[in-house]
């Protein structure tokens, strides 16, 4: 019976924390991090995303969607807002059916 309360009383917070942390890979942490205006961000590491579209703002859309695709996929959703990503920088290029657009940023969270 000791057993089945020491059980309990460790795995229970676990599985009502994992919630928490169920859309963070942990890979993130492998990374330098700093606090920035209320948000944790790698401290030097980039992603890049790119994609096309008729307009600039089409463009910068899908590449903003490519970013926060592969960033979800390696650290997890909560990583993966271009919305909360820090030092963005993004690139235009006018072709013949519209524009693409080339991003880059560093992943926060918070």
């Amino acid at each position: 019976m000791h057993r089945v309360a020491f059980v309990a009383g460790v795995l229970m917070p676990l599985v009502f924390c994992s919630g928490a942390w169920a859309d963070d890979t942990g890979f993130a942490y492998t990374h330098t991090l700093r606090k920035e205006g209320g948000r944790l961000c790698m401290a030097d590491h980039y992603h890049s995303g790119s994609g096309s579209g008729r307009t600039k703002a089409a463009a910068q859309a899908a590449a903003a969607r490519s970013w926060a695709d592969f960033t979800n996929f390696e650290y997890g959703s909560a990583w993966a807002r271009w919305s909360r990503a820090g030092g963005k920088s993004v690139r235009y290029t006018k072709e013949s059916a519209g524009w693409s657009a080339d991003v880059d940023a560093r992943p926060c969270r918070g």
